[in-house]
């Protein structure tokens, strides 16, 4: 494989991930008001936390997928599910944040959860540093489960 022709599946792979990260952007253009007006557990990490976080995340996700392409006797259904899990990592700012459904974004962590445990070994067998570059993402996202349950208990007036 060309080196152009690597570089150029690497930018792919940049831009999908990127296009979940603006998508969950748009749904929480009032997320900082929002979020400041929730009841919050003592742990949870200040705002301004998230970006630098998600950013390096999606770096690390984009990165994974890259590596996976790369791989010899790769199998088309981890990056299928790496697809899937991006719409519903997209979803879950808009369940949260636009729509206000705690339970539904409940859901969605959860669902985000599995699919990131699926890529993870879909990935390994065949690539296994694209696998360990999703595992910050489910650690993260393991938390955010947690912080999603705990505001949408601790806020059911807000978050339906």
């Amino acid at each position: 494989m060309s080196s152009q022709h690597k570089l150029l599946s690497l930018l792919i792979c940049l831009v999908l991930v990127g296009i979940t990260g603006a998508l969950g952007a748009m749904a929480s253009v009032d997320a900082k008001v929002f979020y400041a007006s929730l009841s919050q557990p003592s742990w949870a990490p200040p705002p301004w936390l998230f970006g630098p976080v998600w950013t390096a995340l999606y770096l690390m996700m984009a990165l994974s997928l890259w590596r996976y392409g790369q791989s010899p006797g790769k199998q088309k259904w981890p990056q299928r599910l790496f697809l899937l899990q991006l719409g519903v990592n997209a979803l879950w700012s808009w369940l949260f944040f636009s729509w206000h459904q705690g339970a539904l974004a409940m859901l969605d962590v959860l669902a985000l959860l599995v699919l990131i445990g699926a890529c993870i070994r879909g990935f390994y067998p065949v690539n296994r540093l694209a696998a360990w570059l999703l595992v910050p993402y489910l650690a993260w996202v393991s938390f955010a489960a947690l912080l999603t349950f705990s505001l949408w208990q601790g806020n059911s007036h807000l978050l339906g």
